[in-house]
Parts: C-alpha cells; structure tokens; sequence
C-alpha cells in the first residue's frame, strides 16, 4: 500500500479569528476520521510512503485481515491532533506520522476522536489497535502499555500577553492555572501546589479541563492566569491566538510514544520498526518540517526506553 501523507495549510495570522479559534476550540467528542479524510485538503503533499514487505508481515492477522490500523487520539491538542476550520476532520503532527506508520505496515490508519483520559483504556480494552496523542513516555504508563517512541517535548506555560497577572511558573502561588486532565502537567502543578501550601503561601488554583483546547481558551477569555502544556502546544498557541506569550523556560524534556497493548510487544516491536524506517527514509524528518517540529525529533525510535 502507498499512501501520501499531508500538512495542515499554514495559517496566516491575520486568519485566526476564524479556523484558528475553531480549531482551539473544537469539540472533543467520539468522531472518527480515515486516513484520507485526516489528510489536508487542499494542503501541500509530503512524499508519499510505502509498505515494507517484512513490517506488513509481521503484523498481527487480527489487523491485517482488516487492512486498518485502529487509531485513538484526543483532537484538541494543537498542533498535533486537532480538528481542522472544516469542524470534523482530523489534522495535525500525530496524524501525519501515525498515517505514515499505518502506510509503513501497509495499512490505513482510522482515527477515533475520544477523551484524552480514555485512550489508554480504550488500547487496554481492545477498541483501538493503538494511540497516539502526544503520551509523554513515564513509569506509570510503562506499566499500563507498551510505548514506542518517536518524538522529544518538554513543558512550557503561557499567560496573557504582557503576563497581567504576573505569573512566575517557579512561585505561582495564589494563582488561577489551567491544564489537562490526565497529563503529566497535572502531577507538575500539584507539586507546584503542595510546595506553596508548605511553605504558608496561598495555594495555586488549580483548573483542570477534559479537552487541552478548552484550556487554551480559558486562558484567551481571562478565566485562568496561566496553562501549561508540552512545549510544542504553547508554541502553536501562542502562534495562533496571538494573545499569549511564553513564561519561563521550557523544561522536563520526555520522548512521545504510540501505545500500544501491553500483550503484544512483537506487534509494538513491528510498530517501532515502521517509525525507524520512516526516520531512515527521510518521510519522519520531512513531516516534522511541515509542523515545525524538527527540533524534537529523534534518530532512534526506541520500544519501552528508560524513563524517570
């Protein structure tokens, strides 16, 4: 199978108003999206990729009989799974390299929108072959599934620009914060947290959201000081707003994985071998060119790496 992976188009700032602030805003409920249908439109075409005889082998018959790769995703998390201006279809960084791996297995990826909260469970429980949702790679997620990874991103916040609230990301005690349920930024903030109230400092409220774009929104609208995402959201947020601005460092640098059933290695080891091929071929470093995200990409795709 051959498949031509795509880009979103390249919004101008002077558009945000309109598919930007859909995009940030998007719905997150149960849609699904093909391949085709996730690709672009009229967007530029990226090389197009090709099976490779022994990866689409060795995948399980389960899903080769099927000839789709069952993908979750949570589509509220710009720019790497996210809705596009026409409110359904699913675009974004993920999407590309997920459409690519599918390609690499000689399979078509099928998105699945759902809660971010619910896509390991739903890998776990059989209703998706795998997920990618920019899942930063952690011990207690080791522990659930296999993860393979593909990308390096740390964590970032944003506020208001000018920062009118004044938030320091290293004392935000007495603060309002917006995140993500079920992130790795929601551990951060409550560390955060527990390190004002110890020290008799006003604590942080604390404002957690099912979908990362609601988030986003909160923070545009004034109802929350701050957010704090992985970097590359607040880069494109900051980028497609253009009302937020970057405060403090990015830091906790981690690598993204696809999950994949904790009972089936061979079939996660099959998927880590299609995200190498992809890197040897040139289509990985292509594709994070496209979403800008070269400086996080990898040269190794490695299955369960070592994690703190």
């Amino acid at each position: 199978m051959t498949i031509t992976t795509t880009r979103v188009r390249r919004l101008a700032i002077g558009a945000v108003a309109a598919s930007s602030l859909l995009a940030l805003t998007a719905c997150g409920g149960d849609s699904s999206s093909s391949a085709s249908e996730s690709a672009g439109g009229s967007a530029a075409a990226l090389p197009s990729v090709s099976a490779d005889a022994a990866l689409a082998a060795a995948v399980p018959e389960a899903i080769k009989s099927t000839g789709k790769l069952q993908m979750g995703t949570d589509a509220s998390y710009a720019p790497m799974e996210f809705i596009d201006a026409d409110g359904s279809t699913i675009i974004g960084a993920d999407i590309d390299l997920g459409n690519a791996i599918a390609a690499k297995l000689g399979l078509q990826a099928e998105w699945a929108n759902s809660s971010f909260d619910s896509l390991i469970v739903g890998v776990t429980n059989g209703k998706f072959n795998s997920s990618m949702s920019s899942f930063t790679i952690n011990p207690e997620r080791l522990q659930q599934v296999n993860m393979v990874s593909y990308l390096n991103a740390g964590t970032a916040w944003a506020v208001a620009t000018g920062n009118p609230a004044g938030v320091n990301p290293d004392d935000a005690c007495g603060k309002t914060v917006g995140v993500q349920k079920a992130t790795v930024q929601v551990e951060d903030i409550e560390e955060r947290n527990a390190a004002c109230t110890a020290a008799g400092k006003e604590a942080i409220d604390i404002q957690q959201f099912t979908q990362q774009s609601d988030v986003t929104t909160a923070l545009v609208s004034g109802k929350v000081d701050a957010m704090l995402a992985d970097s590359p959201v607040i880069a494109y947020a900051i980028t497609q707003t253009g009302k937020l601005e970057q405060a403090g460092d990015i830091y906790g640098s981690a690598p993204y994985g696809v999950v994949v059933p904790l009972a089936e290695k061979e079939f996660a080891t099959t998927v880590q071998g299609a995200i190498q091929a992809l890197i040897e071929d040139g289509s990985y470093a292509k594709i994070l060119e496209q979403w800008g995200l070269q400086d996080g990409a990898v040269t190794t795709s490695e299955l369960n790496p070592a994690v703190s």
